[in-house]
């Protein structure tokens, strides 16, 4: 069980610098942020870029791991955004992994005048962007015509520092998303059934999990992909349980080895933001970071 968090992209870098350290020196595997313009309570509070944000945090360390959760298509092309991805790569020395995801309603949905996408062409724009940026990761040149993406010899030279291309962490719960996931994804990431966050339990969540992970396991049969190559990653601060997990050492390692029975191989917390949904105790949150995972190794 890998233990990685989440640095929300809200702080100036002088201060910002000091988070992302002390996320590689507490041992985390990986640092994540949010890829967003904004974000639901944050929209009118400091929210900075998340690849600008990544770039400075890969100049500030030397071995955490780097990424998003979730980059979309929302704001984003295939073609600009793989080549801030190669770039990124390699001011990183190859530490960079990409969470994406459909994207949804949020403020982002129409921040760029556009009418907010119903959930099939969400899905429909996904299933092109996603096998359009792994071609654009790979290939030195890239000319493909498609309905909601193109790109006409996009130049893509010299490619990732990680080899074929720097991971993909899917995100996605229904059917065609899951079938990206298997298909091009290292990793699937999700936040559980958001539909019981509100009213559920954690014991219904991690049910809902498990039928989520064997529906993982069945789109990967149906691309002819063995599961067990895919990492299953668990963003938390979604379920029922909310930041309960975070109240102490022992009840973080009960919340993670629950799902580690199920086959979940990473658990990303958020590193704790005062008067937010993440104002979790700093201290509890560093205990958690230094002695879970001997814990749950």
């Amino acid at each position: 069980m890998r233990l990685s968090t989440v640095i929300l992209p809200i702080h100036r870098w002088a201060e910002g610098q000091k988070i992302w350290q002390r996320a590689e020196d507490l041992g985390f595997h990986t640092a994540y942020t949010y890829d967003h313009l904004s974000w639901r309570s944050f929209r009118d509070r400091t929210w900075f870029g998340a690849l600008p944000t990544l770039t400075a945090a890969a100049t500030a360390t030397s071995r955490l791991r780097l990424g998003t959760l979730v980059t979309s298509p929302n704001f984003r092309h295939p073609v600009t955004l793989a080549k801030e991805l190669i770039s990124l790569d390699d001011i990183s020395g190859g530490r960079i992994t990409l969470g994406i995801g459909a994207g949804g309603s949020g403020f982002d949905a129409t921040a760029l005048g556009q009418e907010a996408w119903t959930p099939r062409e969400r899905a429909d724009r996904f299933g092109e962007f996603v096998p359009l940026l792994d071609r654009l990761l790979t290939e030195d040149a890239v000319t493909q015509q498609g309905t909601h993406y193109s790109a006409v010899e996009a130049r893509n030279i010299p490619g990732c520092v990680q080899r074929p291309r720097l991971p993909f962490a899917v995100a996605a719960t229904g059917p065609r998303g899951l079938r990206l996931a298997a298909r091009y994804g290292q990793a699937w990431v999700t936040t559980g059934d958001p539909k019981l966050y509100e009213t559920g339990t954690p014991e219904q969540s991690v049910e809902a999990l498990r039928e989520q992970s064997e529906k993982l396991a069945a789109a990967c049969e149906e691309v002819g992909r063995d599961a067990s190559e895919l990492d299953r990653i668990l963003l938390t601060g979604f379920t029922p349980d909310r930041n309960a997990p975070m109240g102490s050492v022992d009840a973080f390692v009960d919340f993670a080895g629950r799902h580690a029975e199920r086959g979940f191989t990473e658990i990303a917390v958020h590193a704790p933001i005062p008067d937010s949904d993440f104002a979790i105790d700093p201290a509890v949150y560093e205990r958690i970071a230094t002695e879970a995972p001997a814990q749950l190794a």
